[in-house]
């Protein structure tokens, strides 16, 4: 979230609130877990809401495991965000708990590849980057060649890929659901602009406040509660058949979601972090 939105939510329930830059920390282990900010010993945190961009993810999740180390309670713990961001990882979990996701595969260099695209439905198909971003590394593919160049361009580039279902219906379109603890306290209807069959808001989609149906709600509270995670954006498509969860974004953009339905996202956020801090037992730091 952005750091005034932050400060502010933070000041109006009464807390102290600091920013940290995760490569900036110092993690020390012996006699017990600590921590330095820029040479300067961490103390006294209540909670902690992990903010992991996608390109430090592997450190940003060290430190985040070394403040549950040092008895600090966490929005979003280490294991959950990981599972969020492996998107092999998450669909198998959310398909294991019986949740309706876009019919994927993946396979290693040298499989069938016509196979591949039968199995999610045939072409077009979503074919995506395992650890991709804001709809960075998401390609439709409306060809068997398309789909060969993408997939062995990756393959040797060391990339893993997803093939994956195109849900026809729903082009262009997407439901973002906003999770906060057990409920859903927000939703838009994303719409790519005009030549683009992404809907993130990064690439110039369109937010739209959306009064979301029952089923939707249920499907992304069930896929918060299956990852782990506290506070996530839950991204489906509407299919004919209902709700299709696609990924949960461990560290959600949400001021898109705010213009467009009005609501104090970032209070709702800092008030269950607030009330996770009162539940948790935890020492001092």
């Amino acid at each position: 979230m952005r750091p005034a939105g932050w400060f502010e939510a933070a000041g109006k329930a009464g807390l102290k609130s600091i920013v940290i830059d995760t490569l900036r920390c110092e993690l020390l282990l012996s006699p017990r877990p600590r921590m330095l900010y820029r040479g300067a010993e961490v103390k006294g945190l209540s909670v902690g809401v992990p903010r992991i961009g996608a390109s430090i993810t592997g450190y940003g999740l060290k430190v985040v495991s070394h403040l549950s180390a040092m008895g600090v309670p966490v929005v979003n713990d280490a294991p959950s965000i990981s599972r969020s961001r492996d998107k092999l990882r998450c669909l198998q979990l959310l398909s294991a708990a019986g949740i309706d996701i876009p019919r994927t595969v993946m396979a290693y260099q040298g499989t069938n590849i016509r196979r591949l695209v039968d199995e999610v439905g045939g072409l077009p198909a979503i074919v995506k980057l395992l650890r991709g971003t804001q709809g960075v590394g998401v390609m439709i593919a409306t060809s068997m060649a398309e789909v060969q160049g993408i997939l062995s361009t990756f393959w040797e580039l060391g990339q893993e890929i997803l093939v994956q279902e195109f849900i026809r219906e729903s082009k262009g379109r997407d439901v973002r659901a906003l999770v906060v603890g057990d409920q859903v306290i927000g939703a838009m209807r994303r719409t790519a602009r005009k030549g683009e069959f992404r809907s993130n808001l990064h690439l110039g989609g369109e937010g739209k406040p959306l009064p979301l149906p029952p089923e939707y709600a249920v499907a992304a509270a069930k896929a918060a509660r299956t990852i782990g995670l506290e506070v996530t954006g839950v991204d489906m498509l509407e299919s004919n058949s209902g709700p299709k969860v696609m990924e949960l974004n461990s560290s959600p953009g949400f001021e898109g979601l705010e213009r467009a339905t009005g609501q104090d996202i970032a209070g709702a956020i800092v008030a269950h972090a607030l009330a996770l801090s009162r539940r948790a037992p935890h020492e001092s730091v």
